[in-house]
């Protein structure tokens, strides 16, 4: 019986296959590349140094390669976080994932937060932005700010969280980011999801992206439950 929404390749183009974690051996990179290639997803999200490894394994496929930009605290300066853009798109990069500075954000230095994601926007030479807001320090108040600012800044997406945070992604968190932007911004989750049934019930949310690392079982399991199509 197929889904009445979603089919596999849906499933497979919402996922930005995580390869993030600092332990990673370049094996265990390749693998992930290998994933992302056999399942055809939207992207790998990799570690800054390895997207050169990335864009060369996944070169002649229809998977982007993403990198994130301060990460995991967005404590960087403007300057740090303009230069490692340049520097990713240099080395094949076509999405980035950059922190928002969460302490200015908290401190109500609207203008500097934005200016931050801007540059960024501006260094990224009209490739994907995707603004990590980290919504585990943020109150719904200050969820909404950075939101505002990631829109008036020129970004393409909004996203939940790095995954490194005490909390990840939730529904609730989902729904309010999408109320808190025009319809052509974006939305991604990260943190948590891990089960087919989970980013179903985020892309119902809302979602047009998420991050995973489980990816070949979540797609498997739509194929077995689902079909392809």
């Amino acid at each position: 019986m197929s889904h009445p929404k979603y089919t596999a390749r849906i499933i497979a183009k919402t996922i930005d296959h995580s390869l993030l974690k600092p332990e990673m051996t370049r094996e265990e990179v390749k693998a992930g590349c290998e994933i992302a290639k056999k399942y055809d997803v939207a992207s790998v999200c990799c570690k800054p140094s390895d997207v050169k490894f990335c864009a060369d394994l996944l070169k002649g496929t229809d998977v982007l390669v993403g990198t994130v930009v301060g990460f995991p605290h967005g404590t960087s300066t403007t300057e740090v976080k303009v230069f490692e853009t340049k520097q990713a798109v240099a080395d094949g990069a076509t999405e980035i994932d950059m922190v928002i500075n969460i302490g200015h954000l908290k401190s109500g230095m609207n203008a500097e937060v934005q200016a931050d994601i801007k540059a960024v926007v501006d260094a990224s030479a009209g490739h994907t932005v995707k603004v990590i807001l980290e919504n585990a320090y943020l109150t719904d108040e200050e969820k909404v700010t950075a939101c505002k600012l990631s829109e008036a800044a020129g970004a393409h997406y909004v996203k939940t969280s790095t995954g490194y945070a005490p909390t990840g992604a939730s529904i609730a968190d989902i729904k309010l980011m999408k109320a808190s932007v025009s319809p052509h911004i974006k939305i991604k989750s990260a943190g948590g999801v891990r089960t087919l049934d989970s980013l179903m019930e985020y892309l119902d949310a809302g979602i047009s992206r998420s991050g995973a690392t489980t990816t070949a079982v979540m797609i498997d399991e739509f194929i077995e439950r689902f079909g392809r199509e």
